[in-house]
């Protein structure tokens, strides 16, 4: 089992497929919404994340929405 967070926002079509991807593949994920979540907001910026998604597999942070990196942190 992998620890999976999702950084998001309302608005990123990116972020609605990442969503889609993990439910359609049934691995479960947390998710932060930087619209919501000020401490989501204040970790990317301190990491120097500009935008979302930002997907975070055990520890390892992947920017956007790349299934091929996220297929291969998943096996």
């Amino acid at each position: 089992m992998h620890d999976i967070t999702i950084y998001t926002s309302n608005t990123c079509v990116f972020c609605k497929a990442a969503k889609q991807y993990f439910k359609e593949n049934n691995i479960e994920y947390k998710e932060r919404n930087i619209d919501e979540d000020k401490e989501a907001v204040n970790y990317l910026i301190e990491k120097g994340y500009r935008g979302v998604p930002v997907i975070n597999i055990d520890g390892e942070d992947i920017v956007g929405f790349d299934k091929k990196v996220i297929e291969e942190k998943l096996k």
